[in-house]
């Protein structure tokens, strides 16, 4: 029950939190990248430190400047104890990007992952809360956390209250290990440390779904509202009082129509279908065939079969094809990687040709080593559970 309540659980797989990334891989995507606050931050006992304690301008030969991680001074600060803070690594990170896109298929929300190497005795966060719900998988080491309740139903980033006052019952306090999950809800208190471990490290990923409110489907419908003249025009404000009365009286039945013929299931339907497709390489013929794609859309495409036709919906496109295309469709758009010639076996459908049509769209990439990679280990043959 994603969003609904504080839940804890275990990974099966054992070599699975390794896969996603360990310490080692983390600091190489860091060493390897220009970087820069707050995407990139270090803590020690409790405090952010500043970026010139482990960043540094890298000058070239022809006098440009970039900021990259000072690996040196990053190697002193975690040797004594400090916390390493780096966000969206799915932006830099194949598999990660991998992991991320799953989630979001599965819940249909927008995911990112945010990773926490700790090491030594160090603090990490103070007690807080997020505005958005997050499953926590514990990678490496162990780190101890503290988990209470909401203070405020719901809270949001934008919100009419302050909500700075934690309660005081503890819903949970233990130790995370790898493999372990977490799921704390929006609102939800909690705080991790290391300070009572001594020797020793902690890393641990943090998946964020960001949900769609109620105010967020408002905010939705304003956008609607431009649609309409009538909602377009100045509101009165110098004319008579009948005539200020009637625009009110205008604007609210219009306003009712509008969240009528508008409802929820709307929005996020439409939020899924038109959310264009993220960061890929484009296929380019000169560089060879288009021999295996991977469905990269950030939500599942939509795909409706009728009579003669199936259309496929999503990354902002819609895309008919004849209805005998309908098989290749559903395996090169699955989600998992598709070997083009496999496609076109199993179908008896020129399979080239869709797949043409799809990185094109962009519904689909072309399947690179790097991107593969991602993949490697994660995907499995076992039947989602959804469908029982």
């Amino acid at each position: 029950m994603l969003g609904k309540e504080f839940a804890r659980g275990s990974i099966s797989d054992t070599r699975l939190p390794t896969r996603l990334l360990t310490p080692h891989k983390l600091l190489d995507v860091i060493m390897r990248r220009s970087l820069s606050v707050p995407q990139f931050r270090c803590f020690r006992a409790g405090e952010e430190l500043h970026p010139s304690r482990f960043l540094s301008d890298l000058v070239s030969r022809r006098g440009q400047s970039i900021r990259v991680p000072d690996m040196r001074r990053l190697g002193r600060l975690l040797d004594d104890g400090c916390t390493l803070v780096l966000d969206e690594v799915n932006f830099f990170d194949p598999t990660m990007e991998v992991a991320c896109r799953a989630l979001q298929w599965w819940s249909r929300e927008l995911v990112q992952v945010n990773t926490y190497l700790t090491t030594q005795d160090a603090a990490g966060f103070s007690l807080h809360w997020d505005d958005h719900d997050v499953v926590i998988v514990q990678l490496a080491g162990e780190k101890s956390w503290e988990v209470r309740g909401a203070s405020r139903i719901a809270p949001m980033y934008r919100d009419a209250e302050p909500n700075n006052e934690p309660p005081e019952d503890v819903l949970w306090a233990g130790t995370m290990r790898p493999g372990d999950v977490m799921h704390i809800p929006r609102g939800y208190w909690h705080q991790a440390t290391r300070t009572d471990r001594g020797d020793g490290f902690s890393l641990h990923a943090t998946f964020g779904f960001v949900k769609r409110a109620g105010a967020n489907w408002i905010a939705w419908l304003a956008d609607r509202a431009r649609e309409h003249e009538l909602f377009r025009h100045d509101l009165e404000r110098w004319t008579t009082s009948a005539s200020i009365e009637v625009q009110q009286e205008t604007l609210t039945q219009a306003a009712t129509e509008l969240i009528k013929a508008h409802p929820p299931a709307e929005f996020l339907s439409a939020r899924e279908e038109q959310r264009p497709a993220p960061r890929h390489i484009p296929h380019l013929p000169i560089f060879g065939n288009l021999t295996d794609v991977v469905c990269v859309t950030e939500f599942p495409p939509h795909v409706h079969e009728a009579d003669d036709v199936v259309t496929v919906q999503a990354a902002g496109k819609k895309i008919t094809f004849a209805a005998k295309a309908a098989p290749a469709l559903r395996m090169l758009l699955s989600g998992t990687p598709a070997h083009v010639a496999d496609v076109a076996e199993q179908t008896d459908i020129d399979a080239a040709q869709l797949a043409d049509v799809l990185v094109k769209e962009e519904l689909c990439a072309q399947l690179t080593p790097e991107l593969s990679s991602g993949y490697t280990g994660l995907v499995t043959s076992e039947t989602s559970s959804k469908e029982h």
